[in-house]
């Protein structure tokens, strides 16, 4: 606790120098927008010997608060070098097991470490783990530069990082505002850039898209499958399913603290129960519903078209094409993650 404050004490005094020397937040314009983004890059790439270092693994991950079981029994593993997208209802103990990971609440039973070793017994974590938990915190006179001035000198870090995070964030232009006037988005691109200030292997985001627009969540997106692609471990906790399904490559599901679907992206979707099934469009319905037999399981719809389970497209066609039937469209249609996640939690999910 005395080294904490006296790191606070003494990055607030490096501010006050800083300010005194002339770069008052003040100096930039309240309405100064952004610099244009291009395809984001930045940070190094892990050799193959060190990717077992950015392994999380879950065992047994349970926490009670008196009587509610916020985590029960949760196990997964995320790898280094993919997007693992981390999705549940509210409620479903998300935020909960990213405190767990990050050592911010202790488990009650269960272990979660990264690169086989718990957060709190990790060296230099800044350097191994970045993470997100919320965009709100910052002084709010201070500027989003001096901000992450204040974490480099509390990490050891050197100063020049700071603008290198901002340039990587597309806030350089914005870096001499106070925090106070940025908006939720750009606040959001903060919280990044304070969790890419160490250069971490590890990045465990919650909700990163929340309060950017679309050409800011596609940044997210290049960002975040970049460096990835340098053989970092991203973990991303979010609501957004259409997004989840373009950025990430894995999903772990949670529903009331429980597991629900782990795997690859296309493995979780395909298990469904429903699968997929074939639209078609057909001028006697009736008599194609009697050349498919009895493997099909045929389903009509509001508009005159058929939904056909257990047969696949060729074999509807083929069957149309003997009996003489047109066929005016026909559509497989695959399920989707939207569709995946609300049957795997429906109905389990608890508002806490």
């Amino acid at each position: 606790m005395v080294v904490l404050l006296a790191a606070l004490v003494l990055g607030g005094l490096a501010w006050l120098a800083w300010r005194k020397a002339g770069h008052n937040t003040s100096a930039l314009a309240a309405d100064v927008p952004l610099r244009p983004l291009g395809r984001p890059s930045g940070g190094r790439s892990i050799p193959a010997g060190q990717l077992p270092g950015g392994r999380i693994v879950a065992s047994g991950l349970t926490k009670r608060y008196r009587d509610v079981k916020a985590v029960d029994s949760l196990s997964f593993v995320v790898e280094p070098g993919r997007v693992t997208g981390f999705l549940g209802p509210n409620g479903a103990g998300k935020t909960t097991t990213l405190r767990m990971l990050l050592g911010l609440a202790e488990p009650t039973a269960g272990t979660a470490t990264v690169g086989g070793v718990r957060y709190a017994d990790l060296d230099e974590p800044v350097r191994r783990v970045g993470a997100v938990l919320e965009s709100g915190a910052a002084h709010k006179g201070r500027s989003g530069r001096d901000h992450l001035r204040v974490l480099c000198l509390e990490a050891g870090l050197p100063l020049a990082r700071a603008d290198e995070v901002l340039r990587l964030t597309g806030l350089t232009a914005a870096g001499d505002r106070a925090f106070g006037g940025y908006s939720l988005g750009m606040r959001q691109r903060l919280a990044v850039a304070a969790a890419l200030l160490g250069d971490p292997q590890v990045l465990i985001l919650d909700e990163p898209g929340n309060g950017l627009d679309p050409e800011g969540i596609r940044w997210m997106r290049d960002l975040l499958r970049t460096l990835a692609a340098r053989g970092r471990t991203i973990l991303v906790s979010s609501h957004q399913l259409a997004e989840m399904e373009l950025l990430a490559d894995d999903l772990i599901i949670i529903a009331d603290g429980r597991l629900a679907a782990m795997g690859p992206l296309a493995s979780v979707v395909d298990s469904m129960a429903r699968g997929g099934r074939t639209l078609v469009r057909t001028p006697e319905p009736e008599k194609l519903t009697a050349a498919l037999g009895r493997d099909a399981v045929v389903t009509p719809g509001e508009a005159g078209e058929l939904y056909v389970t257990g047969v696949d497209a060729a074999a509807i066609g083929d069957a149309a094409q003997q009996a003489g039937l047109a066929i005016h469209q026909l559509t497989t249609e695959r399920p989707d993650l939207e569709a995946a996640f609300l049957e795997l939690t429906t109905g389990k999910a608890a508002i806490r």
